[in-house]
């Protein structure tokens, strides 16, 4: 279809050519309960902002492989562990935390630059001016596709003399319910999603800039009550509302352009810094490779698998690509393993029937993933970012 054709060349264009994601947008302290890591796991994660991968790392494990076909989210986790190893905490903070290092170009070239593949070295060479901190964009959290997307709602609630009095009063608020009394009594629902606001965000270009897809719109559009834009705001409220916003640094940052330090990932603690420069970054390794090439090409068994929403992607634009990721998985999988994965759709039926082979002998993955029902189900609406449809962890038996 014309109009899919056309979605998906925006999608391709905006993904293939630009840093997509400045920060992770997957709760790890939900996947670390998930998971249970220990100190033997080997652990397979998509890259984006890296932020996840070092979390992690901080967690314990023996090994983490980031692994990203975007060479740029790759170029990120490398600028944070060349930063880890060669900054202090101050300035570490001022880089990642900040979004911005006012002597950048002289701490990049004398301490940083060195550190860096070859590849990396050439993308911040010439992107070095995202942490420079330009009075129109002051933070490298409003660099990127979706920073470029967080920019604009920042002006569009700077703007609202409503909007962003009642925004400085949500991020300051100590308790659930001064939350509550500031979404509701300022009708802070009504004021941010008018009728053109909620056009846009049913919008295949205003999809993608977050990385959305038009297959992950469609299921919303399909699956949820009022479609992806009602999805949107039920989400919205639930983040300003429902959920305690004093360590919610996903929304955080998104909204003012910086961390705090008592609101931020763990790898930007003071307390997980000296940890991580001590060693635990080196446990990080990036790979520029599809999912599937990684594992076809990598030789240790895997025991945790974090696998994002990439699949539903992957199931609406190449199923066959699909079958042989989930292959791949089976092959690779070592004892023990568990994988957990995010999607758009408020129920994921697509992976059960998809047919692997285990030691010669053809089964579905219905047969080999255990599901812990109970456990996603808990932890799914309590997801500080809680952007999904659902939430799935599972043990993988062969």
């Amino acid at each position: 279809m014309p109009l899919e054709r056309i979605s998906r060349t925006a999608f391709n264009l905006i993904h293939g050519r630009n840093l997509v994601y400045n920060q992770c947008w997957e709760d790890p302290r939900l996947d670390r309960e998930a998971l249970q890591f220990n100190a033997d796991d080997e652990v397979v994660v998509i890259t984006s902002a890296g932020c996840n991968a070092l979390d992690y790392a901080l967690a314990g494990v023996n090994h983490v492989y980031a692994v990203d076909m975007n060479f740029r989210q790759n170029a990120l986790l490398q600028l944070k562990q060349a930063a880890i190893k060669k900054l202090e905490f101050e300035q570490f903070f001022d880089l990642f935390g900040h979004g911005r290092l006012a002597d950048w170009d002289e701490v990049y070239r004398k301490q940083l630059r060195d550190e860096l593949p070859e590849q990396s070295q050439k993308f911040w060479d010439r992107h070095g001016n995202f942490f420079t901190g330009s009075r129109r964009r002051p933070s490298f959290y409003f660099r990127g596709t979706s920073g470029l997307f967080a920019w604009i709602v920042k002006g569009y609630v700077g703007r609202n003399a409503k909007l962003r009095d009642a925004v400085n009063k949500l991020m300051a608020a100590k308790t659930l319910e001064e939350q509550q009394e500031i979404f509701y009594e300022d009708n802070l629902k009504e004021t941010l999603f008018r009728p053109m606001i909620r056009w846009l965000l049913g919008r295949d270009t205003t999809m993608a800039m977050l990385g959305v897809p038009r297959s992950q719109r469609q299921q919303l559009d399909q699956e949820y009550p009022g479609g992806i834009a009602q999805f949107i705001v039920d989400r919205i409220e639930t983040v300003f509302a429902k959920l305690p916003l004093q360590d919610n640094y996903f929304w955080r940052v998104y909204l003012t352009g910086e961390y705090t330090r008592d609101c931020c990932p763990e790898y930007l603690k003071k307390e997980n810094f000296e940890s991580l420069k001590q060693g635990v970054v080196e446990n990080v390794s990036t790979h520029t490779d599809s999912l599937l090439g990684f594992l076809d090409g990598h030789s240790k068994p895997v025991t945790k698998f974090i696998l994002l929403d990439h699949m539903d992607w992957l199931y609406h634009n190449r199923k066959d690509i699909l079958a042989e990721e989930w292959q791949a998985i089976v092959n690779r999988a070592g004892e023990g393993a568990k994988v957990i994965w995010r999607s758009a759709s408020l129920n994921v039926d697509f992976v059960d029937p998809i047919e692997v082979e285990v030691n010669g002998t053809t089964c579905t993955l219905g047969d080999l993933l255990k599901y812990d029902r109970p456990l996603a189900e808990r932890l799914h609406p309590i997801d500080r970012v809680n952007t999904y449809g659902s939430f799935y962890i599972a043990d993988l038996v062969k």
